[in-house]
């Protein structure tokens, strides 16, 4: 019987250095958490902000919403790091070519 820790369902970080905002999101971004990481990203004012989500394992509706969100409030700003999860929902839904998007 394994009695680790196991990782948090979501998290939402966020680091400032100079201009930059890095915020580090973790876990399911879903109806719940889709505010949080919206808000995370907008919690400190900078020239340029790093939305990563590589350590994404769902990526709902309500995420893609928050993520469009963010695309029109930092308007050649923003930069997402995606999952494969994450990149797989965007492709899906028409928003794998966006010039946020960055390679996996």
């Amino acid at each position: 019987m394994d009695h680790g820790v196991a990782p948090p369902v979501f998290s939402a970080t966020a680091e400032i250095d100079g201009d930059d905002l890095f915020v580090v999101v973790t876990g399911e971004v879903d109806m719940a958490t889709a505010d949080t990481m919206f808000q995370t990203a907008l919690r400190e004012p900078a020239a340029r902000v790093t939305l990563d989500l590589r350590a994404v394992t769902f990526f709902d509706s309500a995420a893609i919403h928050a993520l469009v969100r963010l695309a029109q409030r930092l308007p050649d700003a923003l930069s997402v790091l995606p999952s494969r999860q994450v990149r797989r929902v965007l492709d899906v839904s028409g928003l794998g070519e966006q010039p946020w998007l960055r390679p996996e």
